[in-house]
């Protein structure tokens, strides 16, 4: 895909792998990198999995782009939110195999995919927007609102409240946690039975499903977009 995504295909599944440096960050080059990815796993009807480096899946927007100026921020911001409702309505079973932590946007790509699987450590993982001196957007309102349990929603967005992995499965940015060995062989087991769905069943349920806050995503992107950002404090 790019130097910062890489993209290797088995027989029912294709692994995507973002590397870009040591917070993992989700720059203008790795969203650009996961849509070429997303493109051709698409075009060959494969399982996803998303995964990361080695005690890190992503740290969240780079801090460069974000604090250059409002209208850069918006724009990543922006590309982000699309990449999040992209992954929300992906034809074909999304897993993430989140590798350590997961904080901001990374944590916001486990909330944008159908299986999360973490691993176990002293890993953070939670929306850490507000702590930073960023007023949330409202994508991020609306992706969290529907993927989060309601009890840790605001406590997650208006707190920036951060899990362990543990607790991350209870508030609903994780599904399961397992040991870092095991990581990927348990991801590509799962995607191996996700394989197995009726690929049309799957994807007219889960659009079936999802269409309320996919909608919702949709008209937040757009108010983002005529709202502007505040970025994070410098």
């Amino acid at each position: 895909m790019n130097e910062f995504v890489a993209y290797k295909e088995e027989e029912n599944y294709a692994l995507i792998t973002i590397n870009n440096g040591k917070a993992n960050a989700i720059s203008h080059d790795v969203a650009d990198g996961l849509n070429e990815a997303l493109n051709k796993a698409e075009e060959n009807k494969k399982v996803v999995v998303l995964t990361g480096q080695n005690g890190i899946f992503s740290g969240g927007y780079d801090l460069k782009t974000m604090t250059a100026s409002p209208e850069s921020a918006l724009e990543l911001v922006t590309k982000g939110s699309k990449l999040s409702h992209r992954m929300l309505s992906f034809p074909h079973p999304v897993i993430i195999a989140c590798n350590g932590h997961a904080i901001a946007k990374g944590a916001f790509l486990l909330l944008s995919a159908d299986y999360r699987l973490g691993t176990e450590g002293n890993f953070k993982i939670g929306l850490n927007e507000v702590m930073i001196g960023m007023t949330m957007h409202n994508a991020g309102v609306e992706i969290a609102k529907a993927r989060l349990a309601p009890v840790y929603f605001e406590r997650s967005i208006s707190n920036s409240e951060i899990y362990t992995p543990n607790d991350a499965v209870s508030a609903g940015f994780l599904d399961k946690i397992v040991p870092q060995e095991h990581l990927l062989p348990t991801a590509i087991k799962i995607a191996e039975m996700f394989a197995q769905l009726n690929p049309r069943a799957h994807k007219e349920t889960k659009l079936k499903v999802r269409k309320h806050y996919l909608d919702n995503i949709q008209n937040a992107i757009e108010q983002d977009t005529k709202e502007g950002l505040k970025p994070p404090t410098k």
